[in-house]
């Protein structure tokens, strides 16, 4: 029950999923920060989170990862996070 209100938690804050197959960008809201999560280089998702995660440290370990794998030259012209979108939620999900 724990991880379903986990989960129910990561979907109100990362409610603003989208497909990152579109080739148009769209900003991210004032206060946000869009990210690409995926490890497969085709199927990612975009994510708008909260400036306010880049103090959590274990957001900064996920940008830390993306760092080591893509330098400043992300495939996708924005943020890219190489992990599982599962993995993704729930770290964010602890953010509350």
């Amino acid at each position: 029950m724990a991880l379903f209100r986990g989960l129910l938690g990561a979907k109100r804050i990362i409610g603003l999923s989208a497909a990152a197959t579109s080739k148009k960008t769209v900003s991210a809201p004032k206060g946000f920060l869009a990210v690409y999560v995926g490890e497969d280089q085709v199927q990612k998702k975009r994510y708008v989170v909260p400036i306010s995660y880049l103090s959590q440290p274990s957001f900064q370990a996920l940008l830390c990862k993306s760092e080591e794998e893509f330098g400043f030259d992300h495939p996708m012209g924005g943020l890219t996070i190489p992990c599982p979108e599962d993995t993704f939620i729930s770290v964010t999900s602890r953010f509350q």
